[in-house]
């Protein structure tokens, strides 16, 4: 089992920046991937960043390009979304998840774990 929580959500205005963050706990090790995934009012969970922690490679949607960035700690033990340049279309609930990634990254049924989610709110 691996147990996930995230923290560091929060109100920002467009423009600025917001880190959050995601606890990891459990037998990590037998996972390949974590990722952040996001899901705004009315909207499906969708993919936002992923990285493999076995070589550091990471994955991002198109929309969040150049603007959000995924790492980890040195013990594999909290896993960051460094979130810039924020905008209203980012307000959403962040999720933190852990998976196996054998096919598609960025889909939802890659993972077995998840957090309990934290919100964000980009206001105008």
């Amino acid at each position: 089992q691996v147990q996930l929580v995230e923290s560091g959500g929060g109100s920002v205005q467009a423009g600025g920046s917001l880190r959050l963050a995601c606890a990891v706990s459990g037998h990590i090790y037998s996972t390949r991937c974590m990722g952040w995934f996001r899901q705004a009012p009315g909207k499906g969970r969708e993919g936002v960043a992923v990285i493999f922690p076995g070589n550091g490679r990471t994955y991002y949607t198109d929309s969040v390009k150049g603007r959000l960035a995924i790492s980890q700690d040195n013990a594999k033990t909290t896993l960051y979304l460094q979130m810039n340049s924020l905008k209203p279309e980012d307000t959403a609930v962040y999720y933190c998840a852990a998976g196996d990634c054998f096919m598609n990254p960025l889909s939802l049924r890659e993972y077995k774990y998840w957090g309990q989610g934290t919100q964000v709110t980009v206001s105008s």
